[in-house]
């Protein structure tokens, strides 16, 4: 229970110092605080992603329905994520560029992105039978999370692109914030992880304990 007040008291810090300090990119404006949103949700999508492809790997190992379950759930909250991350990318848009959605490279990538993971969940709603559903959505997570770097990290540095370039680092791989900026993105990028793996935590228990339930009415 401290752990999770402890979160509360800090997201809560991190908002309010995300809006009372000076805005990261002074070049931008105020429309740059966003970063300190966006970033992470991105992040948070590829992490949920990568989960959803180390479960099914699992199950194919161990063939134990458990996997693919949370598999299911990892994704469930990286196509969250993505969603709020593309949201949070066309508001930016819009202060920055006038427009909410523009196809740049990194908005084509995000939803090319929520395509493929789309699909992976149309996937699982056309295939009835338990096992076989399983087996072929995990295969299809597997190749999924392969274009997820290409998408992410590849296509939107290797086209011309109306993001802002060195917003966290630069080519070099050099941090561009200042220790405040830098101090905050950290922080959010901790935090907003620290809820996404208590949710997905919970998103287990609630399946476990469906599991029990139905044991015991057998």
């Amino acid at each position: 229970m401290i752990w999770k007040l402890l979160i509360f008291i800090l997201m809560t810090a991190v908002i309010v110092l995300s809006f009372t300090t000076p805005a990261p990119q002074q070049a931008i404006g105020e429309a740059s605080r966003i970063m300190y949103y966006h970033v992470p949700m991105a992040w948070i999508s590829v992490l949920a992603f990568a989960m959803s492809m180390v479960y099914s790997i699992q199950y194919l190992r161990g063939r134990q329905l458990s996997y693919d379950e949370r598999a299911l759930d990892a994704a469930r909250l990286g196509f969250v994520f993505c969603v709020l991350a593309a949201i949070s990318g066309s508001v930016f848009a819009r202060v920055a560029w006038g427009s909410f959605w523009n196809w740049d490279p990194r908005e084509t990538s995000i939803f090319v992105l929520l395509l493929i993971y789309g699909a992976y969940f149309a996937l699982r709603g056309a295939v009835e039978e338990e096992d076989r559903r399983a087996a072929l959505t995990a295969v299809y997570s597997i190749f999924a999370f392969l274009t997820v770097p290409f998408l992410v990290f590849v296509m939107p540095r290797i086209m011309p692109s109306l993001h802002p370039a060195d917003s966290v680092v630069d080519a070099t791989i050099s941090i561009t914030m200042g220790p405040t900026v830098g101090l905050i993105l950290l922080a959010s990028l901790v935090l907003f992880t620290s809820l996404f793996l208590w949710v997905f935590y919970i998103a287990v228990r609630i399946r476990r304990l469906q599991r029990s339930d139905l044991k015991k009415e057998d």
